[in-house]
């Protein structure tokens, strides 16, 4: 076929980036690729045919501006632009200017973008189409027409997503408080204060389906994929199909998603989201973008999407018709974030001093060594996608392809996500879109210990790196003697909560070491099943640890960020719970309290300072 572009400019940044440019590269296009300064170095710049600087780091000045990634795409000749997803993806304004500049759009309309981004109007045109959707009460200021047997019910931004301005309430008596919070954070995050409300599905499933229209008026869906695996609001497991789903449930679900499709006029690639709970269905929302988890729909379909997507673009018809599509097997992917997950999920920032993928999964990513992540985006570092013949096979695929990732110098979900899909919970299928909320998931959000298998092994690579690097054969520690067989060789680590451990290792035991780890100076990092853990040789001169730690007293930052708010100064009496301040990071905003009565003794930061993780922002002395 002739496209009727050439050069497709890629209005996006790492992982999503690197997928489409490969996409392009085999359907013969130029691509072009966009870089903020952070950004400059990243692996998906130089795969790109032709590059564009757009500016300084923060999105705002780079990825989130329009107008320099048009000039961006007029400086390098592109004639169609690609916006991935998040940033400008599912901005109708973005969609417009760009057909107003000459350029293809490879994506929906802006108009349907306009109807579909809103979650009023959205539910408008799904009732139109005869889709299931939700009971709904009146808003009024700050009340709304909620009986009290209807609680508990959903607030959220009629303008949003991504968990924004979203909040449960579960009585009559919290929701005037949780309007005026919803409604302020709508109006700073999408510049539109209207709300919605909802009953709320306590436990409920979020299955999605993924669907295609082409300009000749054809559309198809491509079967469903299970996303209830979430935090605040945010998935973290996918997979497709999803399990367990009645028959007629699921022919209603495709069917529905269809029919909206069909009534919204629907062009390129979508997804249509439902809440699915003891046997019924009821629309969420639609994503007027590619999605995030599209490689599980890849996986079980063997199609290609973004392909899909640019034959679209170019006016042509959709390659197969419904009854073509299949579905086999079943595809699993995990979403590894650049956070500690057990502390609240805060973000976290770094250098990638080491990275390891599986190579027995798919993996999207553009993370490598020397990367530095930082707070101004996403925290999503990349994702880790199998297939297998049914779910379980998927699963245990699953975990081997976590026993095999390792990520160091930045701390990840890794180790986290292993731990959950090698639950009972997830195993059975009873995880939902509230549980990691609940006490169910406690054994999963508990910081796990060090176990001895992961001890012995970070052991075994002590001694063979001690081995190698010693030329000494009087200093060996490979057990060598003069007669009969070697001595074990002995080894005492220290791991990060001060427990001492100490293996005789036999000298198969040395030479057979495997694992992924890093090894710097006195200590020693391993990933294990996923997680990494640090030990150290212990030092003689204080018996333990060799790092020291902040005493109670001080109240550190337990992420980078930006110091929002500084709310006391040096001398200042507080009292227990009282805020100190705010520190922000990819949209989250954290306050800091005091831990008791006291005095403020130190304030170590300023309104608008950038802080590490960890660094020291108050002090306070016990009354």
């Amino acid at each position: 076929m002739t496209m009727p572009f050439s050069s497709v400019l890629v209005a996006n940044r790492g992982e999503i980036a690197r997928r489409v440019i490969l996409a392009c590269r085999e359907a013969g296009l130029r691509s072009i690729a966009v870089y903020s300064d952070a950004d400059a170095d990243a692996p998906y710049v130089a795969l790109a045919d032709a590059a564009v600087h757009l500016g300084p780091t923060p999105a705002a000045e780079s990825y989130l501006s329009v107008e320099r990634l048009l000039a961006a795409a007029a400086a390098s000749d592109a004639d169609a632009v690609h916006p991935g997803y998040g940033f400008l993806s599912e901005r109708a304004d973005f969609a417009r200017a760009v057909v107003d500049a000459g350029l293809v759009f490879i994506g929906p309309t802006a108009d349907v973008m306009d109807q579909m981004g809103r979650k009023d109007r959205a539910r408008a045109i799904a009732e139109r189409a005869g889709v299931p959707v939700m009971p709904q009460f009146a808003v009024h200021g700050d009340t709304a027409d909620v009986p009290d047997d209807a609680y508990p019910v959903l607030v959220k931004a009629a303008a949003g997503g991504g968990g924004k301005g979203m909040h449960v309430v579960r009585d009559a008596g919290g929701l005037p408080a949780a309007l005026r919070t919803a409604r302020r954070e709508a109006a700073s995050a999408f510049g539109d204060d209207t709300l919605l409300v909802e009953r709320y599905v306590e436990a409920g499933r979020h299955v999605e389906v993924q669907v295609f229209g082409d300009r000749h008026g054809h559309v198809v869906h491509l079967f469903e994929r299970d996303c209830s695996v979430q935090r605040r609001h945010q998935k973290v497991v996918e997979e497709a199909p999803a399990l367990g789903l009645p028959d007629e449930l699921r022919r209603t679900l495709h069917a529905s998603s269809v029919a909206l499709c069909r009534e919204v006029g629907y062009t390129g690639a979508g997804t249509v989201e439902f809440l699915v709970a003891d046997g019924e269905a009821w629309f969420l929302e639609m994503n007027t973008r590619l999605q995030v988890e599209h490689p599980v729909t890849e996986e079980v379909t063997g199609l290609d999407l973004v392909q899909w997507q640019l034959l679209v673009a170019a006016g042509e018809a959709l390659p197969l018709t419904q009854d073509e599509i299949t579905c086999a097997g079943h595809a699993m992917e995990v979403r590894v974030y650049a956070e500690d997950p057990y502390a609240g999920f805060l973000p976290q920032a770094g250098d990638v001093v080491g990275v390891a993928w599986p190579l027995d999964a798919r993996v999207e990513t553009d993370l490598g060594p020397g990367a530095e992540i930082s707070t101004a985006y996403d925290p999503m570092l990349g994702k880790i996608v199998v297939s297998g013949t049914d779910r379980e096979d998927a699963r245990r695929r699953m975990l081997d392809a976590l026993d095999d990732t390792g990520v160091f110098g930045v701390t990840t979900n890794v180790g986290f996500v292993r731990r959950l899909v090698a639950s009972d919970a997830f195993a059975a299928g009873e995880v939902h879109t509230a549980w990691l909320d609940g006490d169910a998931a406690a054994d999963v959000l508990t910081p796990p210990s060090p176990p001895e298998d992961a001890a012995r092994a970070a052991a075994r690579l002590w001694a063979r790196h001690e081995l190698a690097g010693d030329d000494d054969p009087f200093g060996r520690l490979d057990g060598w003697r003069s007669g009969g067989d070697p001595a074990p060789t002995r080894i005492a680590l220290v791991d990060d909560t001060g427990h001492l451990w100490s293996f005789g290792l036999d000298p198969h035991e040395i030479e057979g070491a495997a694992a992924l780890a890093i090894v710097d100076r006195d200590r020693i990092t391993i990933a294990w099943q996923g997680q990494p853990w640090t030990l150290e040789t212990p030092d003689p001169m204080r018996g333990g640890h060799r790092r020291g730690a902040a005493t109670d007293a001080d109240l550190v930052s337990p992420m980078p960020g930006t110091v929002l708010r500084v709310d006391v100064a040096e001398g200042e009496t507080v009292v227990l719970g009282q805020q100190l301040g705010v520190v922000e990071a990819m949209k989250m905003e954290l306050a800091l309290t005091a831990p008791y009565d006291g005095v403020v003794s130190h304030v170590g930061v300023a309104t608008g300072d950038q802080v590490p993780i960890r660094h020291l922002l108050f002090t306070v002395d016990p009354a």
